[in-house]
Formats: structure tokens, C-alpha cells, sequence
């Protein structure tokens, strides 16, 4: 038998529930996005303010010669301040009218943090100033700074200033630091790219068809376009060395706990697996080891008593003993680009010549970290956390497939992974390892983390190693491919998983035969991620490529010793040439 008609009253009562369910949700989309376009209102203010406060000091100051102030290196123009030779307005106001030209450039800068200008005011301080005295710093969307959002790249973190500065941000400013100006992000921070629906997508200084990584992203645009001499960015995967790397400047991952992190707020709270830094980034290495020299102080350990009180080591640092360095040109999970490969080639070379001993060192079982520490320890949860991020927001694209597949039930992501693998098996091992893990299958995570630390640190010592030269992701990818290519992590992310140390110098640039090489680029898979980076890389004939610096645990000055060698050599070779 035919169902009977619905009566009119009961379809009415239907459709009115349903325009009434749109309505809601319109009006509620409606509220979102009036808090995005305050948002960017309130970006465009400042920089209006910005340009405002250039030109009046430009006005009463014609003589100063602001293209000299900008040639400084950090620990030149820290000199200069510290002995009164040159004034701190001079220096702000040159950094803040550098700045603006990069962030109309590239979309760098979310937000001015005008009390700057007040800070810069106050009276030089009794006694002896700081070691970054005077010195303008720029400071990643989610470090905590007083009185601004962090937002993530999110819209419900829209006018939710913080409470009071991240410890790191105290110190800065004890040390005589001015924070002006904060920049920006990926949504969630879980991405090398930098685009966001709030502020937009951040380009590249140095080719802006290129993305400036992530997600330190505007961190890396500004530096590298010369509008900071010193900004500072997180690192879960990454994130501190793909900018530096993409944008032709050096950085600094620390071990996780080295510098304090209260205050700063990850993409994904909680978990424990994959190590989480806070580091800086500038234009060379002895900017960062003045930098690490100023932060490790009593007040660092003062205001975080969770910081071991591990102050800068000068001696190590200043050492001129040869040293003995492992290396690697590929981990056999990502192929190396041409230029990439030649990079750790050349640099392992001008070491050797230089008097140093290099020791071939095999790296292993990268698939199986990527997959079984790092994708399944971030998201032991079943990607739970990291969906609550999302909820409520108008736009998930920066994390595309990804988020879609995260929140699959455990037999659906069990199901998938089965009927890929013969066909995708990258991604078949992916979708198996954000499945929701037990409280006694994380434990044993954790502890099978710890013992394949230690048979790395075993297989390093067995060698008499002191640091190890290692590939960098590179060049910079076209702006997009990030979010297609989150495989490509696998240099970086090794050593957030083992908690090292590592740092990123450039070392060369991309060549024309580097291009010719890189038409018979397949990779290890063969698959469409080898395809899509192959795409990626294509086009980047004098965009710069970057070598990875990675010391033991603690050992950051050792680190910094090493990349600065490796900066040095390059930059001899480079006068030679």
C-alpha cells in the first residue's frame, strides 16, 4: 500500500523548521565572519599606525641612514645600542618601516603590537642593559604577548587577548627586547604552508609564487625579506626549519625543554610523543648563539623552574677542535631534489677540507618513525584534539584530505588503510596510524620512543660522533603542495621524535642543472606524493637550499658551533667563487 500524504500543517511545520535550522546557521556564519573582517580591519589599522609612525619619525630625523642600520648583523647592532653609539628610535623605526614594505609584500604581519613605541620611550635602564637591548623582535602568532590574540588561524580565538606574555616573551623584554609586531600562521599550526581564512596566505620574500613554510611561516617571510633581525617560532615537525630553510635564513630547534614554553600554545595540547620547541630565527648563526647566550639566564629559569638552569656554554661554542660529524645524504623515505643532495655533498667536502673527519652514518627505519612515532604519537587520540580545533570554524582546507579521514571511526580507518595499501601504501600506513590508541598501546608507544632514542644515541656514540650533517627539505615548494605533501616532513620531524637539537644553514642555491636533474625525478614510492614533490621543486633556479645541523640532547651550543663552521666554509667558498 501507498504511505498517505503528509498533511499540509505537518509539511509546513517541516519546512519552517528547516528555514529556521538555515537562518541559525546563517546568522551564525554571519557572526564569524563579521569577527574575520575585524580582524583584518583591525590588521590594516596597524598598519596604518606603522606607516604613520615611519613617516613622522622619517620627518624629524631626514639624516638617518636607514639602509646602514639594516646591514648590521645582530651582534653589531646589539654592540651599537648597548654602548650608546646608536640610538634604539633609530633602529625601531628603520626595522618598523622595513617591516611594513615586506608584510605589503608578503602578507607577513597579523598584528602591531603598538606599545612598542612605549616601551621604546622608557628610560635606558639603570645599570648594564641587557644583551638585546634596544633590539625590535618579531614574535610568531601563538607566543603569548599580552593584550593580542593567539589566534592559531582561527576564528574563535578573534578577541581573546592574552591574559600576560609567555615566559620566553618576559625574558626578551628583561633583556631589553622589543617585541613589535606578531606574525603569521597556518590553521592549527599542523602544516608547512602559512595561510589561514583570517589573515590569508603569506608568500615567499624571495619568489612569492613560492610559500615561506610553516608554520613559522611569517616569521620566515619577514626575516628573510630583511623586516627583523630576530623573530621566534615553534617547532613540532618542522616548523622552526622549513621557513628558515625556504626563505634563505638560519634557525635554531632546540631540545624540547632548553628554552621555556610556557606561554605558547601548540596545535595540539597534550600530547607528549612528538617534542614540541621554541626557538629563534635570523638572518645568521651568531645572531642565534647571541640570542640563546641572552635568553639562558636567571630570569628564564626564574620564571619557568620546569627550564633546567643550563646557561649558555661559551667554551663549547667557542671551540675550534676539529670535529667528527656523521652524515647522510637521503633517509630513503623522501628522495632528495637534485640541489638538496648536492647541498649535503658540497658541505660534507668543504668540512673535510677544512680539517674535519666525516663518518658515513646509516639511517634506518625512517618509514616506520613516521609512521608509528610521529603521525600515530600526534594523534594517539584518534585526531580527537585536533578536530576540536576545528569545531565551529568556517574553513578547514589548510589541512584538506587530511582532516576528512581524521575523523573517520576506528573500523572505517582500519577498512580504508586495508583497501589502499596495495595501491597507496604511504597513505594505507597514514590512515592506520590516526587510529585511537589505548591507554596501554600509548604507553607502550612511549616506551618503544625512548628505546629507539637510545639505540640512535648508541649507534652515534659507537661512531665517536660529535654532530651530524643531515638533508633539508628544499627548495622552498610552490605555494599549495604543503598541504599535498605532508610525507615530506620526515627529515625534520626524526629529530622533534628523538628530541635533538638541530639547526638549518643555507649553503647554495639552486641551478640550472639542478633542474636538468630533476626531470628524471621519481622517488622511492613511485607514487603520487613522489609525483606531486617532483612538481613542487620545478621552477627554482636560484632559490636557496639549506643542510640540517643536529648535535645530542642539551648540546645546542655544540650545535651552534657547527653550523656556524658550515656557514663560515659556505661563505668562503662563495668569496673564492
Amino acid at each position: 500500500m501507498r504511505p498517505a500524504p503528509r498533511s499540509l500543517p505537518a509539511l509546513l511545520c517541516c519546512c519552517s523548521a528547516g528555514l529556521l535550522l538555515l537562518l541559525l546557521r546563517w546568522r551564525r556564519w554571519k557572526r564569524l565572519w563579521e569577527k574575520v573582517e575585524a580582524a583584518r580591519q583591525r590588521q590594516e589599522e596597524g598598519l596604518d599606525r606603522m606607516d604613520k609612525a615611519v613617516r613622522s619619525f622619517r620627518e624629524q630625523h631626514p639624516s638617518v641612514n636607514m639602509v646602514s642600520i639594516l646591514s648590521l648583523s645582530l651582534p653589531e647592532l646589539s654592540r651599537k645600542l648597548r654602548d650608546g653609539s646608536l640610538p634604539p628610535e633609530h633602529v625601531f623605526y628603520t626595522y618598523l618601516s622595513k617591516a611594513l614594505q615586506i608584510t605589503r609584500e608578503t602578507n607577513c604581519i597579523t598584528e602591531y603590537m603598538q606599545e612598542s613605541e612605549t616601551q621604546l620611550q622608557q628610560a635606558r635602564p639603570p645599570g648594564k642593559p641587557g644583551l638585546l637591548y634596544g633590539v625590535p623582535v618579531s614574535i610568531k602568532d601563538s607566543i603569548n604577548c599580552q593584550g593580542h590574540d593567539s589566534t592559531l588561524g582561527f576564528v574563535k580565538n578573534i578577541n581573546q587577548p592574552m591574559a600576560e606574555d609567555s615566559v620566553l616573551v618576559q625574558v626578551l623584554k628583561r633583556q631589553g627586547a622589543i617585541p613589535f609586531v606578531k606574525t603569521n600562521v597556518p590553521q592549527s599550526l599542523i602544516s608547512f604552508d602559512c595561510k589561514n581564512l583570517i589573515f590569508g596566505q603569506t608568500f615567499n620574500p624571495l619568489l612569492y609564487t613560492r610559500t615561506p613554510g610553516g608554520s613559522s611561516g611569517g616569521e620566515g617571510a619577514l626575516i628573510g625579506g630583511g623586516g627583523s633581525i630576530l623573530g621566534f617560532g615553534t617547532d613540532v615537525g618542522g616548523s622552526l626549519r622549513f621557513p628558515a630553510a625556504f626563505c634563505g635564513i638560519c634557525a635554531l630547534k632546540p631540545t624540547g625543554n632548553r628554552l621555556s614554553k610556557k606561554g605558547v600554545i601548540s596545535g595540539i595540547p597534550g600530547q607528549k610523543s612528538v617534542v614540541a620547541a621554541v626557538g629563534p630565527m635570523a638572518k645568521d648563526v651568531e645572531s642565534l648563539a647571541l640570542c640563546m647566550r641572552a635568553l639562558l639566564c636567571e630570569d628564564m629559569f626564574n620564571l619557568d623552574s620546569t627550564v633546567p638552569p643550563l646557561p649558555f656554554n661559551e667554551e663549547v661554542y667557542s671551540s675550534t677542535q676539529p670535529l667528527r660529524i656523521g652524515y647522510y645524504e637521503t633517509d630513503f623515505f623522501t628522495m632528495p631534489s637534485p640541489a638538496m643532495r648536492r647541498a649535503v655533498r658540497e658541505t660534507k667536502k668543504l668540512l673535510e677540507d677544512a680539517g674535519h673527519t666525516l663518518v658515513p652514518f646509516e639511517i634506518t627505519n625512517v618509514d616506520y618513525v613516521t609512521y608509528n612515532f610521529c603521525v600515530r604519537g600526534m594523534f594517539a587520540d584518534g585526531c580527537t584534539s585536533f578536530l576540536k580545533k576545528f569545531e565551529g570554524e568556517l574553513e578547514r582546507s589548510s589541512v584538506g584530505t587530511f582532516f576528512w579521514l581524521a575523523k573517520l571511526p576506528n573500523c572505517l580507518k582500519t577498512l580504508v588503510s586495508w583497501i589502499a595499501k596495495p595501491f597507496v601504501p604511504r597513505l594505507s600506513n597514514i590512515i592506520r596510524s590516526m587510529r585511537t590508541n589505548t591507554v596501554d598501546e600509548l604507553w607502550g608507544l612511549h616506551h618503544e620512543i625512548e628505546e629507539s632514542c637510545h639505540q640512535f644515541i648508541a649507534q652515534w656514540k659507537k661512531l665517536n660522533l660529535d654532530v651530524m650533517l643531515c638533508p633539508m627539505l628544499g627548495p622552498a615548494l610552490g605555494i599549495g603542495y604543503p598541504g599535498k605533501l605532508s610525507v615530506a616532513v620526515s627529515y625534520t620531524m626524526l629529530y622533534n621524535s628523538l628530541d635533538f637539537p638541530a639547526g638549518v644553514v643555507p649553503v647554495t642555491m639552486v641551478t640550472d642543472e639542478d633542474e636538468k636533474e630533476l626531470k628524471g625525478y621519481q622517488g622511492y614510492f613511485r607514487d603520487r606524493w613522489d609525483r606531486t614533490l617532483a612538481k613542487a621543486f620545478h621552477g627554482s633556479v636560484g632559490l636557496p637550499v639549506a643542510v640540517q645541523c643536529v648535535a645530542l640532547p642539551w648540546q645546542e651550543e655544540l650545535c651552534l658551533r657547527f653550523m656556524k663552521e658550515v656557514e663560515t666554509l659556505t661563505l668562503k667558498k662563495n668569496q673564492i667563487v
